[in-house]
């Protein structure tokens, strides 16, 4: 055995051969060192070292146990192990939020960051299990994996209202040319598709004996299709025309901070400071302002002398959109109070300083904007984030809104732009109907201080630009808000911790994209193609068992 081929293959027998503290760390440090290929590093080349390494330590559960039972069990704990690192460095940013306001929340960080990424890890264990289930010598173990973490990274999407954060196809479509794949398959189809590319040149190696050459055609045929895949994209940006239109934004950065933000002493400070901001030079030629999700620190619409100075301010034709909570009474005939609800809201004001239209929040933030038994944990002395008594209540649509001087638009507030489907099934209504003309996403990610949360955040968003083929306009409290083109491309950004404004045209329409038309089909593709990968593989491998 050659020098160059001894190497790897050691590194292999190493790492499936490590057991109880030692394999535990190692699964950590794989997952945590994952997070690298997101947003803002884009290192995506850290794949092949993370979802190799995890494929070695499948390897040593998949040798190491006696029975199909022992084995999966041992993948499920590695799997857990693996998703633990990836997400409390993914998501370490939580913590943030428990800062604001400290000696409210201060007290749950230790748990949080601990528990949620033990609890988001269960979705890596099981990916990991269904993998072990179907695990078999050579590529067929990759096919295996590609099926168990795609099914876990859709579910993800789902369970308990879904968190589709860094799903790993991200770090594949880091590079803007690789990006253009989500407008064909969409980011769960292209995690499918990742695992295979990331995960096979180590497979190549499964710890002892000579490299498998069925694993080495597969992983330089994966490659390859990444090169084609690169190539074609970089083509699809190059015959990308920027048309122009006569529709213009205004997007209004005022970086307030969250600390100071909701002290009742600030209220006016707040509103005067969006005044300032939105009526420098140049509004008389902006169609629409933009300010971000709960820009103010009142409720606008029951707010008369707020709506005045606004209608004051807006040049005729000049419209505001911007986020605000929002209440609302239902009374019995005498009067007496049966409910009041809270919505977070986005508001379209009119040059007259009337609200002419409004969506509020549908998918809410779980311990954020609402707590799962709300009046039991209130009666606890449990509050969410927003400190809201009674929580924020769900919208009812609908979600395409109509605004002055613009095309129809369709809002997403804050998170609700990470949903890939849920945001699809908006963009490509069914019979024919009118798409909207450009995606509006309000949010405030200062509760995620300057951390890698906003970066990820708006990463997120310009992925669902390119999916559905729509151009799209992000305006956030602190940052980072941005134009973005439906192929993508970033026509004009504000950085986060910075206090500024934007007047730029939003781009036309895009056609609309293999992914809107598709959905789901497109990821039962891709686990299918895996699965039928799979099948291949095991009917040409013989015995089940792994070498070495």
């Amino acid at each position: 055995m050659s020098g160059a081929v001894a190497g790897p293959a050691r590194i292999a027998a190493w790492t499936a051969g490590l057991t109880g503290l030692k394999r535990a760390a190692m699964g950590i440090l794989l997952g945590a060192i994952s997070v690298l290929a997101f947003a803002p590093f884009h290192l995506w080349p850290i794949l092949f070292v993370s979802l190799g390494g995890l494929v070695w330590l499948l390897d040593g559960s998949y040798r190491s146990g006696e029975t199909r039972t022992a084995r999966v069990l041992a993948a499920a704990l590695t799997g857990f192990w693996f998703g633990f690192g990836f997400f409390l460095t993914g998501l370490y940013w939580i913590a943030e939020a428990f800062l604001v306001e400290p000696w409210r929340h201060g007290w749950l960080i230790p748990f949080v960051m601990t528990a949620f990424p033990a609890g988001m890890a269960l979705f890596f264990a099981g990916g990991c299990a269904f993998a072990m289930v179907l695990w078999r010598e050579g590529p067929a173990r990759i096919f295996a994996l590609g099926l168990g973490l795609g099914l876990s990274e859709l579910a993800r999407g789902y369970v308990l209202t879904g968190l589709p954060w860094n799903l790993i196809g991200y770090g594949l479509l880091a590079d803007p040319s690789l990006m253009q794949l989500a407008a064909v398959f969409g980011v769960y189809a292209v995690t499918v598709f990742a695992v295979l590319v990331f995960a096979s040149p180590a497979a190549i190696w499964s710890g002892g004996g000579t490299p498998s050459r069925g694993s080495a055609a597969l992983a330089t045929l994966l490659l390859a299709l990444v090169a084609a895949s690169y190539i074609w994209g970089a083509m699809r940006l190059a015959d990308a025309t920027d048309t122009p239109t006569n529709f213009r934004v205004r997007l209004v950065q005022a970086n307030i901070d969250q600390a100071e933000k909701w002290r009742p002493e600030n209220a006016t400070r707040i509103f005067e400071t969006y005044l300032e901001m939105t009526e420098r030079p140049g509004l008389e030629d902006i169609d629409v302002v933009v300010w971000p999700e709960t820009a103010l620190p009142f409720a606008l619409d029951k707010s008369p002398d707020a709506l005045a100075a606004i209608g004051d301010m807006l040049p005729d034709g000049t419209a505001l959109l911007v986020g605000s909570a929002r209440w609302t009474e239902r009374r019995n005939d005498k009067g007496i109070l049966l409910a009041r609800h809270a919505y977070n809201s986005l508001m379209a004001v009119d040059d007259e300083g009337q609200v002419v239209a409004v969506y509020d929040k549908i998918h809410l933030v779980p311990f954020g904007e609402y707590l799962p038994y709300q009046d039991f944990l209130e009666s606890l002395g449990v509050m969410q984030m927003t400190g809201v008594r009674g929580g924020f209540s769900v919208g009812t649509g609908p979600r395409l809104m109509a605004v002055p001087g613009a095309p129809p638009a369709l809002p997403l507030i804050c998170y609700e732009i990470i949903f890939p489907n849920e945001v699809r099934a908006e963009a490509s209504p069914p019979g024919g109907a009118e798409r909207p003309g450009w995606m509006l996403n309000v949010t405030n990610d200062a509760w995620f201080g300057s951390s890698a949360g906003p970066y990820q955040h708006f990463y997120q968003a310009r992925v669902r630009a390119v999916e559905l083929g729509l151009p799209l306009v992000r305006v956030a409290n602190t940052g980072v808000s941005a134009v973005v083109d439906p192929h993508g491309r970033v026509l004009a950004k504000i950085d986060l911790d910075t206090r500024a404004i934007r007047d730029v045209g939003v781009p036309t329409l895009g056609l609309i994209t293999p992914y809107a038309v598709w959905g789901l089909w497109a990821e039962f593709l891709a686990l299918g193609i895996a699965l039928l990968g799979w099948l291949v593989c095991r009917i040409c491998t013989g015995p089940p068992r792994l070498t070495g």
